[in-house]
């Protein structure tokens, strides 16, 4: 089969969840035979040559500063939307399937405008469906615009895949025109369970610094507990715009020896502490899907979370087995849930380890790979059976 994946950004050129998703598919469909091309912005320097094994990588648009205080920009999506318009236009007609990324929204539109023409079969990931509280706060009185494009989006034909029932739900309340499926797998199948150390007490947050993962409330809340708890410290991994607002908060703290930012760093370093650690704390209003918190479950280190309206991580959570979901992200509420898991010792540790043990598979990446390669099979059969 011929598939094309379509998404601006490319790993490891840039770093992230989607970013790591697609490259995976690619490398998938290659394995198992296919003929893929990878269509992306270019995030490398002119002149080099990106390789993902057995897959031709093509650009649909020059290299673009995506972010701009800690949002995307409007101009590349913009771009990228006409880059991928232009590619499918001369060579649509050679793919069975193009699989993209809902966002950012005109790559999609562009797919689904020569989707008829060419003749191929349009598969769409929808990491998040945002509501439209959080467009209001996004885009200000331009948010009527968003809400719309997404709109549009979501009633495109199209085969759909959602990662939690979040985003499932609020997709078909948004008026999708054909079936959605629920990934539940993204962890690599490069980890394995592992047995859980005796705790330190240490908390660990690890994500972008950016205002919407509440960031400056893990160092509040880490000093409040240190209180309670002789010798606990916290470390606060990642960078983004909320970074010095975590460095100013710690230099507030009466001892800011508690807590540490160290800020980017590799992932053998967050894997090391997240095995030490009492628990991972992801005081988070908006996750798309939370890869993390299966990450700490996986060294048998619980997690605590936050519900909001945004946040499809809290999924994730077996409350009292493989960690806690609280009210607010108020430091005094997450002190006492570190209290909590601190006092949960032992016991806790095995039983976040035996969730992942027995939700190891469903939580795989190649779970859900499977199921998207199997989802093109099928539509390829029922494009057949619409022809005789």
């Amino acid at each position: 089969m011929r598939v094309c994946v379509v998404y601006d950004c490319l790993y490891p050129h840039t770093v992230g969840g989607g970013e790591r998703w697609y490259r995976n598919l690619a490398e998938r469909l290659s394995a198992e035979g296919h003929d893929v091309t990878y269509l992306t912005l270019r995030q490398w320097a002119r002149g080099a040559s990106p390789q993902i094994d057995g897959v031709r990588v093509a650009v649909a648009g020059p290299r673009m500063e995506l972010y701009a205080n800690g949002r995307r920009r409007i101009v590349p999506p913009l771009v990228f939307g006409a880059g991928v318009f232009w590619h499918l236009l001369r060579r649509g007609r050679v793919y069975d399937v193009v699989h993209c990324s809902s966002f950012p929204y005109f790559s999609l539109l562009a797919a689904a405008l020569l989707r008829r023409l060419c003749g191929y079969d349009l598969v769409v990931d929808w990491l998040e469906v945002w509501s439209r509280e959080y467009w209001r706060e996004y885009l200000g009185r331009a948010a009527r615009a968003g809400v719309a494009v997404q709109r549009r989006c979501a009633r495109v034909r199209q085969r759909a895949f959602c990662l939690s029932e979040l985003h499932a739900a609020r997709l078909r309340a948004a008026g999708l025109r054909g079936e959605v499926t629920v990934l539940r797998g993204l962890l690599s199948s490069s980890v394995e369970a592992e047995e859980p150390l005796a705790a330190e007490p240490l908390v660990v947050f690890a994500g972008r610094l950016i205002p919407e993962k509440s960031a400056p409330a893990v160092v509040d809340a880490v000093a409040l507990a240190a209180e309670r708890i002789p010798g606990l410290h916290g470390i606060v991994f990642g960078d983004g715009p909320d970074r010095e607002a975590v460095h100013e908060r710690i230099a507030q703290l009466s001892s800011p020896e508690v807590v540490s930012a160290p800020g980017f760093v590799d992932g053998d370093a967050v894997h090391a502490a997240l095995r030490r650690a009492c628990c991972l704390l992801l005081p988070s209003r908006r996750e798309g899907y939370g890869l993390v918190v299966v990450e700490a479950a996986a060294v048998g280190t619980p997690a605590i979370l936050v519900s909001a309206p945004d946040n499809a991580a809290v999924e994730l959570i077996e409350e009292g087995v493989n960690g806690t979901v609280v009210p607010s992200a108020q430091p005094e509420v997450l002190a006492d849930a570190i209290e909590a898991v601190w006092a949960g010792g032992p016991p806790l540790r095995a039983a976040t380890a035996a969730w992942f043990a027995r939700n190891r598979e469903r939580l795989s990446i190649e779970s859900s790979l499977e199921a998207v390669v199997e989802s093109y099979a099928a539509l390829r059969s029922a494009r057949g059976e619409r022809g005789r």
